[in-house]
């Protein structure tokens, strides 16, 4: 039997998905958490064989969750299950060592046979998505800048940002014209719009 970690934020969704992932003869939910935070503890303590994550999650994006997965307990499996269908989150999360991206419109009988493949070795990505990462190119922005960028979009001024980060105004401002520069906008708001579209941060 195939032990299953459920990961998913919204209740209805994370009871459906376990209901039907159960009807599975060879599948079984063995945990279900709806915050991030709660992953790790959780497997650790269940032992799944795969992790079935959400990205958007509370406490702790399914992205940085899988990482910590892979360190701390490296037999289970992280499969991304995600609305967010963007070229950047694929990217970072086979980065942090998820072996499948998948979008939740696909049927459940198409996820149980990922989860099957990704435990006999396979890597399993939604075939839409591989192609328009492989188009979009690779997230350029540093780890900082995506801070300074996030706390931007929530609307803080250069001054709040800085305060926020530790950093001086001047860097803040230097980070934001990387930023400008980088993804190729006028301003600090059009910038924002292509992280988000390209999955360069999380929460957003």
């Amino acid at each position: 039997m195939i032990k299953v970690l459920l990961a998913e934020d919204q209740g209805m969704m994370r009871g459906a998905l376990a209901v039907l992932l159960d009807l599975e003869p060879d599948l079984e939910v063995v945990a279900q958490v709806g915050r991030g935070d709660a992953i790790v503890p959780e497997a650790l303590r269940v032992h799944p064989d795969v992790a079935l994550l959400d990205i958007e999650l509370p406490g702790m994006s399914g992205i940085d969750a899988t990482a910590r997965l892979k360190a701390e307990l490296p037999d289970c499996a992280s499969v991304i299950l995600t609305t967010f269908g963007r070229p950047g989150y694929l990217r970072r999360a086979m980065d942090a060592g998820a072996r499948g991206f998948l979008v939740k419109d696909g049927p459940v009988e198409e996820l149980a046979k990922a989860i099957r493949r990704v435990l006999a070795g396979e890597t399993v990505v939604d075939p839409a998505l591989a192609t328009a990462a492989l188009t979009a190119g690779p997230d350029p922005l540093t780890g900082r800048e995506r801070d300074v960028l996030r706390a931007a979009a929530a609307g803080a001024s250069a001054a709040e940002i800085a305060a926020r980060l530790h950093l001086s105004e001047s860097t803040v401002r230097n980070h934001l014209s990387a930023i400008i520069g980088k993804t190729g906008t006028r301003n600090r708001m059009a910038a924002v719009r292509v992280a988000k579209d390209n999955g360069w941060l999380d929460g957003l």
